[in-house]
């Protein structure tokens, strides 16, 4: 049954929320059509350069992400911290970014409303972009009509490109998010699209390793971007593993070594390349030993996190506070994380 985005979001407990939005019928997203023998792959480049324009616009993060040939996948990270000390003049630029601005909120920028009642309007329809600026829903709803109507126009159709609505996970926990961005980051091996994680590109993990997301480029598609606001990089590592910070700290950033997460990643794409669980190198990532997993344990996890855990991930008085916040009465126990650990 369809559940309401209120109760698959609160923010009183996370920022953290993994997104799939996947193409409906034979769409094509990315990749190359067998049956056409028509490529698509430069439409990853479509959905990178919209993804990393719109974190600039929101107050929202990517912290991972993945574009396959039918779906992509999102790690975002909801920055409600700084949404709250933008001034309202600020919140205006932001979104009249992506949308017109109405006359009563212009006249309001140029002090020329004439009545309470008139600043009273237009404060409330600034109120209201503000918080659509941290709203999951109208980030991704921004990023995919974009890419819908692209896709339609260039392959001269209308109708539906995208499934329903994006299904969204919540991440209550560093543990929780650190799998969930290496599940993210592994899938086009897990795919047999790509052969390491220094070659997957269009991967957080391709883009944390080479240091940039694509070139720049003086055309027509990057023109139709929007480039008003300097592209955000992605949401950065803060800290070595021993030093991981809670998700609800002040200071902003994945609580892990960037060098770790690479190192754990790299790992787990060589063996789930060459399917050899049963000959797993002696070598041992670091961050195993800070999430508290053997081998077998992590790559169970990295392989089919995306499947066997829904709505929300994280330990079982993590996964009581979230239903509680979102009115549910209980969160199925399949989703405590660390039933997996030792």
């Amino acid at each position: 049954m369809t559940q309401s985005r209120q109760s698959q979001v609160s923010l009183a407990d996370t920022p953290y929320y993994h997104c799939i939005s996947r193409c409906v019928r034979r769409a094509y997203l990315c990749g190359e059509d067998k049956y056409t023998s028509q490529s698509f792959e430069h439409r990853r480049k479509w959905m990178v350069e919209r993804m990393h324009y719109l974190a600039s616009v929101f107050n929202i993060d990517i912290c991972a992400y993945a574009i396959m040939s039918n779906h992509y996948h999102l790690v975002l990270h909801v920055d409600k911290q700084l949404n709250e000390g933008l001034s309202n003049e600020q919140v205006c630029e932001r979104w009249c970014e992506l949308y017109s601005k109405p006359v009563l909120v212009e006249r309001w920028l140029s002090e020329q409303t004439i009545s309470v009642a008139e600043n009273k309007a237009a404060l409330t329809i600034i109120h209201g972009w503000r918080e659509r600026l941290v709203d999951i829903s109208w980030f991704m709803r921004c990023l995919n009509e974009f890419i819908a109507r692209k896709a339609n126009k260039e392959d001269e159709c209308s109708g539906r490109f995208w499934e329903g609505r994006f299904k969204s996970q919540a991440l209550l926990d560093e543990d929780a998010l650190l799998t969930c961005m290496a599940y993210v980051d592994l899938n086009p091996i897990r795919a047999k699209m790509n052969n390491s994680v220094e070659t997957s590109e269009y991967t957080s993990a391709y883009e944390r390793i080479h240091g940039v997301a694509f070139k720049e480029e003086n055309n027509k598609e990057s023109s139709l971007v929007g480039l008003s606001f300097k592209k955000k990089p992605l949401l950065g590592f803060i800290g070595d593993e021993h030093e991981a910070q809670s998700l609800l700290s002040s200071q902003k950033g994945i609580p892990f070594s960037l060098l770790d997460y690479i190192e754990l990643v790299d790992w787990s794409g060589r063996i789930l390349r060459d399917d050899k669980r049963g000959a797993i190198v002696s070598h041992h990532p670091k961050l195993l030993n800070t999430l508290g997993l053997d081998s077998e344990s992590w790559l169970s996890l990295a392989s089919s996190f995306g499947k066997d855990y829904q709505g929300a991930v994280g330990s079982l008085d993590e996964l009581a506070a979230f239903a509680a916040h979102t009115g549910k009465r209980w969160i199925a126990s399949k989703n405590e994380l660390r039933r997996n650990m030792h």
